[in-house]
C-alpha cells in the first residue's frame, strides 16, 4: 500500500548541530544555529563536542569534559541561544561506549560517571532524550551479558527525570551493528522509555555497502542477491517494529570512498565504517550511492511520523573539503526532505536544473 503523501509533509525536522559545516572546519556554534533557524527547522540534536567547543565562549576557558558543573552552565547557555532562534533541543548525543563493560573495570566506572553527568546536562539543556550508540568497544573488554542490564539501569535512572533513551545501531559496533540487533536488545530491556534511533546511513551502510571493497558494496553475495536480501530486511523492519518504538530517523547518504579503506582499525581503534561515517556522508541526492529512499520508506511503513533529523558529515567526495556555505546547505536539506517524502510516497519530484 502506498504511503499517504499528505501525512509526510508535516513531519517535524531537526538538524544535528555537529554536522553542519565540513567535518574538518566546522563554523562556530552560533553561526550554525543561525543557519538552522533560518531554514525553519524545529529543533537540533545537541552534540557533546559542541558543548565543549562553545564552553570557552561561556566560561572564558576550555571546559574539562568531566567538569559537569561547568558543562551544565554551557548547556544552559546553549538552550537560551536556541530559544532566541525558536529552536528546541530534541536530543543530546552521542553517548558512546556505555554498555557491557566488565565489572570492576575503569571503563565501567567512567561510563556511569558520564551517565550521571549527562543527565545533568540534559536537565540544563531542556531535552528529554539521550542517544546511545551501540558500543564499539572491543569485544575482549566487554561482558555481553551486561548489555541488557546496563541499559535497563540507565533507563530506570533516566525515568526518574522523565527522560528516555534512543538506542542506535552504529554499523561499526562490536556487538550490535544492525537494526535487528538493537531492536532485539530494546525488546529485552523492556522499558517504556527506550526506543530506537534509526539512521539511513547506519542501516544501508552496514547491510548494503562496504567501504573496504572496490564496488563499495557488500560482496559476500551477488548484486541481485544483495538487493533481495536488503529488501527483505527492510520489509521485516516495516512489519515488526511498532511505530511508537521509533523515536527518530536520522538522514544522510554516503559517498563511495576514493579507494577501499583498510579493513584494520586506525590508530584510534576506529573501524573502517566508523572512519567512513565521520567524513563521507552528504545529503541524499548529492553524490551518494546508498538506497536512502528505501530505508526511509520502510521506516515510514511502520506508521512512524516523528522526527526526521539530518545528520551529515560532508567532507567532500575525496574527504578534503574545507569550506561550506552553511546557510545554503541547511536550506538544501529542507529541499532534500521534500523530495525524499515525495519519492517515499511514490510521487515524481520535479528536480530543478
Amino acid at each position: 500500500m502506498a504511503l499517504d503523501y499528505a501525512s509526510l509533509t508535516t513531519l517535524p525536522l531537526s538538524y544535528a548541530s555537529c554536522s553542519l559545516g565540513t567535518p574538518s572546519n566546522p563554523p562556530p556554534l552560533l553561526e550554525r544555529l543561525d543557519a538552522i533557524s533560518a531554514a525553519k527547522y524545529s529543533a537540533i540534536e545537541l552534540s557533546f563536542p559542541d558543548i565543549l567547543s562553545y564552553g570557552e565562549t561561556v566560561l572564558g576557558h576550555p571546559p574539562d569534559p568531566k567538569n559537569y558543573d561547568e558543562l551544565v552552565k554551557v548547556a544552559s547557555a546553549i538552550k537560551e541561544e536556541c530559544a532566541k532562534r525558536k529552536l528546541g533541543i530534541m536530543m543530546l548525543q552521542p553517548f558512546a561506549n556505555f554498555e557491557a563493560w566488565k565489572d570492576g573495570s575503569e571503563g565501567r566506572k567512567d561510563a556511569w560517571e558520564r551517565a550521571r553527568g549527562w543527565v545533568r546536562i540534559m536537565e540544563a539543556a531542556g531535552t528529554d532524550m539521550l542517544q546511545v550508540g551501540s558500543t564499539d568497544t572491543p569485544l575482549q573488554d566487554l561482558d555481553l551479558d551486561r548489555v541488557v542490564p546496563d541499559l535497563r539501569e540507565l533507563c530506570d535512572m533516566l525515568s526518574k527525570h522523565g527522560f528516555k533513551v534512543a538506542y542506535e545501531n552504529w554499523c561499526w559496533s562490536s556487538h550490535a551493528p544492525d537494526w535487528k540487533d538493537v531492536w532485539r536488545i530494546v525488546k529485552e530491556v523492556d522499558r517504556d522509555n527506550i526506543g530506537l534511533c534509526l539512521d539511513t546511513f547506519q542501516t544501508a551502510g552496514g547491510e548494503w555497502a562496504d567501504p573496504t571493497t572496490e564496488s563499495g558494496l557488500l560482496e559476500d553475495v551477488s548484486k541481485i542477491e544483495l538487493i533481495h536480501r536488503f529488501q527483505a530486511s527492510l520489509d521485516e523492519l516495516a512489519k515488526t517494529i511498532p511505530k511508537d518504538k521509533i523515536y527518530l530517523l536520522q538522514v544522510s547518504d554516503a559517498y563511495q570512498v576514493p579507494g577501499p579503506l583498510s579493513k584494520e582499525p586506525d590508530e584510534q581503534g576506529l573501524r573502517p565504517r566508523g572512519r567512513w561515517s565521520h567524513n563521507f556522508r552528504p545529503l541524499p541526492y548529492n553524490g551518494g550511492y546508498l538506497p536512502v529512499v528505501d530505508v526511509a520508506t520502510a521506516v515510514l511503513r511502520t506508521g512512524f511520523r516523528g522526527w526526521f533529523s539530518y545528520e551529515v558529515f560532508d567532507g567532500g567526495r575525496d574527504g578534503d573539503a574545507k569550506e561550506q556555505d552553511i546557510v545554503a546547505y541547511a536550506q538544501a536539506a529542507v529541499g532534500v526532505q521534500e523530495r525524499l517524502m515525495a519519492e517515499c510516497a511514490g510521487k515524481k519530484f520535479p528536480v530543478k536544473k
